[in-house]
């Protein structure tokens, strides 16, 4: 009977375990787990130095705060899809914040609103998204560093003459903030600058090469031309030495990769725009910490940007902001 008795109380306790320990609340990853809270990030692409400097700067903010990160990009910058099935396969890995660099900021729409959904915080890095959902956006002021090149232009091409652009998207924001705040500046500051053509060629070399060549043959008078990133000012570049008309064609660009510093110590190309891409991967991490802890971020985090040309291109200052 005792035996009854004590078996019955032992089936009691245990059912009272069990109920217990599906009352606890589960811990959240990274967090009473003991483990380290994951951002994972996804940028446009791999192909430019540029992105190299952002992940450096992301792997030291994220040394910095204790956290772990995964840092990814396409194969090449246009390439939305791939991007797209990055971003999906990093949040099946349920991140504490998710930071985005998007390609098309539309096609993002849906990863966005579940991370709003699962209260999984977004950064955005490099350019912006057209979405209130971020909570922060880290990134070069881009209309107004395009608008620095285009002062610089102006002023070798005394205020007069014909230009264009070739620029390296219409999708995201920053091809369009760098092409809009280039043809503003001129609009309003040298209205005898006359921009003859606009091209995008995905920040590919080889595609920003043809395009420009098809710009000069078609404008024959053409005075200056403007590359909004990387690959277009060197598709530029490379166009014109192509071309036979190195030194009678004014360039200018934006972004600081190796091949561009090389052709303004040579005179090829007269100067450019260089971001703070270690800055903008710091401070994207640090954003993120911030927001997985509750506290407050800025909603929009400028991180700078400097002309430099064969004046300055060793001030170190400067050097330090050149991501060869």
């Amino acid at each position: 009977m005792q035996r009854r008795k004590f078996l019955a109380l032992a089936s009691v306790a245990a059912l009272s375990l069990t109920v217990a320990a599906c009352d606890t609340p589960a811990a959240a990853p990274g967090a009473s787990s003991g483990k380290k809270p994951y951002i994972a990030i996804v940028s446009k692409g791999f192909q430019h130095q540029f992105w190299q400097s952002v992940k450096q700067g992301a792997e030291k903010a994220a040394k910095e705060f204790n956290v772990d990160i995964s840092f990814e990009g396409p194969d090449k910058e246009t390439n939305v899809q791939q991007q797209m099935d990055q971003l999906n396969n990093a949040m099946a890995k349920n991140p504490q914040a998710l930071a985005l660099a998007a390609l098309d900021s539309k096609a993002a729409e849906g990863v966005l609103e579940d991370a709003q959904s699962r209260k999984i915080p977004v950064i955005a890095f490099d350019s912006g998204v057209d979405s209130d959902i971020p909570v922060a956006t880290a990134s070069t002021d881009n209309k107004a560093a395009a608008a620095e090149a285009a002062k610089h232009l102006a002023g070798l091409l005394g205020n007069k003459g014909e230009v264009a652009i070739i620029g390296h998207s219409q999708t995201a924001t920053s091809g369009t903030d760098r092409r809009d705040g280039f043809v503003d500046y001129l609009k309003s500051n040298a209205p005898d600058i006359t921009i003859v053509d606009i091209q995008y060629a995905d920040g590919d070399q080889a595609k920003s090469t043809d395009a420009a060549k098809s710009i000069m043959t078609a404008h024959p008078n053409l005075a200056g031309m403007y590359g909004t990133n990387e690959g277009a000012a060197i598709g530029v570049v490379n166009a014109v030495k192509e071309a036979g008309k190195t030194g009678g064609l004014v360039i200018v660009g934006f972004d600081s990769g190796k091949a561009q510093t090389d052709a303004i110590k040579d005179g090829l190309m007269a100067g450019a725009v260089t971001q703070n891409p270690v800055g903008i991967g710091y401070e994207t991490v640090k954003a993120a910490v911030a927001a997985i802890k509750g506290e407050k971020v800025e909603k929009v985090i400028d991180t700078g940007f400097y002309w430099y040309d064969k004046t300055n291109i060793a001030d170190p200052k400067i050097a330090a902001n050149l991501y060869e």
